[in-house]
């Protein structure tokens, strides 16, 4: 259902052309809050016992091949699932006068099918339709792109559908090296479901696990994206619709962190172990080139697509330490991260269309003009740089935390200052931008004349990621209880 309502919705609304076109929001509204729904029971019925929840249809069955349409949830599925469906309802909440302006039941049906390609990547349980599920993604995103972007757009989504459509037949290659590995291993009958490949390629030997990790993790690392695969984002984020921007930030780049946990750590725990030191050396040098690119940028919603470079490389820094606080503290960032950035690409959004630029030096001055926007923009840059009550503390200070557990066993102490420097400049260029846009003497260098103040829209998306920033924040158990007992099976298997 969380696949198939989506689905129809996106069908409907793309076929809502002509004067039908202005109900199209309407429509896409309802299908993504029957959805958020759906996910809400989802997470009450898990709730109870922390079991595993799927179902398995046999899709593809032959004496040589078996491919299924299995789904699966749990503790490191469980809250993507959750920030997909709630994402998608607030974007389309938040986009109702921008995607008024051009054709908005295309605008609406790609929302949906990225929806439809997100939840299929979070919940398959087959590597078959993990895979398809992943390509799926690329398409919405790219024609998202490419029509509602800005002038650059044309350049941005082909720039961003071949990095990531290239990493992802690299992954393929991993796939199915994995498949008939498991099919030599199994009689000669391929099956693809996660239970069979991930039971079954721990057994394998070292060299193999190290190379087909290797590929696995290329894919991955793209999509995160790590340095210095990360190329494609800036532009994409810069170009693509605020819609766009927060679903890509929010949920789509978490698919790369996902998937190392999901496949690489599941499936090639020996693989993990010989590459460890080169995914916290990765970590690591996308931690400080990220938030350095931050400090260059005077785009605003550049320096955020740049701050989501630096944060997800301290997700792969904890899925590097290879720790139980690591992994599930890379799971509890990826949730928060996926919160935080909501806000800020909303706001970074808002600052182009109600003050006519982005650019830092030609702003100043806007929080006695737009009150609202100034108060939204501090609490997600607060949230951003770990301020202790938002969300935003708990996926940083234990991530470091457990690193320096980690580099205490390796007697390498010493690196730990690499994280105090990614903090100290996270801190340095969010505030040194909430500085020069929000406060000081209004500026002269653009007519504010015509500027205005959050919608009643634009103030309840923001308000409800406000609100689960402050929630998490203040009670982060609501969403390590899910994680946890994920974290403990899986530090079993590695």
């Amino acid at each position: 259902m969380l696949i198939l309502i989506p689905l129809i919705g996106a069908i409907i609304t793309l076929f809502m052309g002509g004067s039908k076109q202005k109900y199209a929001k309407y429509v896409a509204a309802v299908f993504t809050l029957i959805t958020l729904v759906l996910t809400l029971f989802m997470m009450v019925n898990y709730f109870e016992d922390y079991s595993v929840l799927g179902e398995n249809y046999a899709w593809i069955q032959t004496s040589l091949i078996q491919i299924s349409f299995a789904l699966e949830v749990d503790g490191l599925s469980i809250l993507m699932v959750f920030l997909t469906a709630l994402l998608s309802l607030l974007v389309v909440i938040f986009s109702v006068h921008d995607a008024d302006e051009d054709r908005p039941n295309y605008f609406h049906a790609l929302v949906l099918a990225m929806e439809v390609g997100l939840m299929g990547v979070y919940l398959a349980a087959d590597y078959f339709l993990f895979y398809v599920m992943w390509e799926v993604t690329l398409i919405p995103m790219y024609f998202m792109i490419s029509w509602y972007g800005g002038p650059r757009r044309h350049y941005a989504a082909i720039k961003f559908f071949i990095y990531t459509h290239v990493a992802s037949l690299v992954m393929l290659i991993g796939i199915f090296a994995m498949g008939f590995q498991a099919g030599t291993m199994n009689g000669g009958v391929v099956d693809f479901s996660f239970a069979t490949i991930n039971s079954l390629m721990p057994m394998t030997s070292e060299a193999f696990q190290a190379l087909v990790f290797a590929l696995l993790f290329f894919g991955f690392a793209v999509k995160m994206p790590a340095v210095p695969f990360h190329t494609w984002l800036p532009d994409a984020h810069t170009e693509a619709p605020t819609g766009g921007s927060v679903l890509l930030a929010g949920v789509m780049l978490k698919m790369g962190s996902y998937g190392i946990i999901r496949v690489c750590l599941e499936a090639l725990p020996l693989g993990a172990e010989y590459w460890q030191w080169v995914i916290i050396g990765i970590a690591i040098l996308s931690m400080i080139y990220g938030a350095y690119g931050c400090i260059a940028q005077t785009d605003l919603k550049k320096m955020v697509a740049f701050s989501s470079i630096s944060h997800m490389g301290m997700v792969m820094l904890g899925i590097g330490c290879l720790t139980e606080a690591g992994i599930m503290f890379a799971i509890f960032q990826m949730f928060a991260h996926g919160l935080i950035t909501g806000i800020l690409f909303m706001v970074c959004g808002m600052t182009g269309h109600k003050v006519g630029t982005r650019e830092i030096p030609l702003l100043g001055g806007l929080a006695g003009k737009m009150p609202m926007y100034a108060l939204f923009m501090m609490i997600g840059f607060m949230a951003s740089l770990g301020l202790p009550g938002l969300v935003g503390f708990w996926g940083e200070f234990p991530l470091i935390f457990a690193f320096y557990e980690f580099l205490v066993e390796q007697d390498l102490l010493w690196m730990i200052l690499f994280c105090l420097l990614s903090l100290m400049l996270t801190a340095g260029y969010y505030l040194w931008a909430m500085q020069r846009t929000l406060f000081g003497p209004e500026t002269t260098k653009i007519d504010l004349t015509h500027a205005h103040d959050v919608s009643k829209c634009e103030g309840i998306a923001l308000a409800v990621l406000v609100a689960l920033v402050a929630v998490f924040g203040v009670w982060p158990d609501a969403a390590l209880q899910f994680i946890e007992p994920y974290t403990e099976w899986i530090i079993g298997v590695i």
